[in-house]
């Protein structure tokens, strides 16, 4: 059985990157670049105006009002000295001018301005052109999560389509004989909640999966990898992957000729996780406890997930972070801990059993607790996996 610490490694090592695709501009948000974007064009295009004011060359006392510039339009000639134009917030600083000045300082005489602005600056108040990118700069990084800010950054400098990883195809195999087909379950059947929670986990990382049902039949099981693995590039499957008679997720594997990178992981919750590769097809076997599904979800298989389109940092973020309470441990494996992080301090959550979720629904964190640590006291420090960053 390896430790926590191998299990990531081996799972990052294991990593194929996904094709990248180009879509439109406006259909990347949420997607990983792929390619470093150039920028095609400068930004600002041109000097322009930061303010609603007067436009003109610093060093004279007063100015002659020749004309006004909106932005969108261009002044049709360049001022000579001692000339200013009325101009607008983004407008085209005409030729010949070098300087705004806020139209609240402005004094006005018929056609002739003064200003009382002393601060005012020859170039103030002037965005200039390449001021913030230059054509042929990169704008934004391969690798990096498209927002709305890195969208509106790309549309300002003329970009309309771009190079993004293609999104997982990702099918989730529920096992298991225990669930409910009916709103009253008969006796002996529960509620199943982990194809939902599974589909919504994936959704918010802009994934949609396919969801099949195989229940604890090995002949079911064996037909479902076969007809899943070629359509996608993760299959998700949950129950059935530990070591009892109705544990049929490893030897159906291993009749399949699948590849097991592992299988069991010194950690609590989801000891028994398998990972490996049906063909060409990432496989992750976890355990069928709701709570345990949700945390190696968060802490395996969405990084997994995120590094395959291609995210140089896909792990939650971490800190160390004083704990608020003294805590002992008992047994031998790494644990991780529900937790609400505040004021700059760990609060450990119930510690309940992998198949409760109450505690999660409360959580902003994951403590990580490692096997090598078996007591803290108040105040010392702990590590904290950000469910929400």
């Amino acid at each position: 059985m390896i430790s926590v610490g191998e299990a990531k490694q081996r799972v990052l090592a294991a990593v194929h990157p996904l094709a990248a695709e180009q879509v439109a501009l406006g259909e990347a948000a949420g997607r990983f670049l792929a390619q470093d974007v150039i920028a095609p064009f400068d930004h600002p295009l041109f000097d322009c105006s930061a303010m609603d004011g007067y436009a003109f060359a610093f060093g004279a006392s007063q100015w002659k009002l020749v004309g006004e510039v909106a932005a969108g339009d261009a002044f049709p000639r360049a001022l000579v000295p001692g000339e200013c134009v009325r101009i607008f917030t983004g407008a085209m600083i005409p030729e010949g001018a070098d300087t705004v000045v806020m139209q609240e300082r402005v004094q006005r005489n018929g056609d002739l301005i003064t200003h009382s602005d002393v601060k005012l600056k020859e170039g103030g108040n002037v965005r200039y052109k390449g001021e913030q990118l230059r054509a042929g700069e990169v704008v934004v990084h391969r690798g990096v999560l498209l927002d709305a800010g890195a969208i509106g950054l790309l549309a300002s400098v003329g970009v309309r389509k771009l190079h993004v990883a293609a999104r997982p195809r990702v099918a989730l195999l529920i096992t298991g004989n225990e669930f409910a087909e009916d709103a009253m379950p008969k006796p002996g059947k529960i509620f199943g909640s982990n194809g939902a929670m599974l589909q919504a986990a994936l959704r918010k990382e802009g994934i949609e999966a396919t969801v099949v049902h195989a229940g604890d039949d090995r002949e079911a099981l064996v037909r479902a990898w076969k007809e899943l693995s070629p359509a996608n590039d993760l299959i998700l499957s949950t129950g059935g992957v530990s070591v009892g008679d109705h544990d049929l997720v490893p030897p159906t594997l291993n009749a399949l000729q699948a590849e097991i990178i592992f299988h069991g992981v010194r950690q609590k919750p989801g000891k028994p996780m398998l990972f490996g590769f049906l063909g060409g097809t990432a496989v992750f076997g976890l355990p069928g406890n709701p709570r345990a599904v949700m945390v190696l979800v968060l802490e395996y298989v969405l990084p997994f997930l995120r590094s395959m389109q291609g995210c140089p940092a896909p792990w939650m973020r971490s800190e160390a972070l004083p704990i608020h309470k003294a805590l002992r441990m008992n047994g031998d494996r790494a644990e991780f801990r529900a937790a609400h992080v505040e004021g700059g301090k760990v609060r450990l959550l119930a510690d309940e059993g992998s198949h409760m979720l109450r505690s999660l629904t409360e959580a902003n964190a994951i403590a990580f607790i490692p096997a090598e640590v078996r007591e803290l006291k108040m105040g010392d420090p702990m590590e904290v996996h950000f469910i929400h960053s």
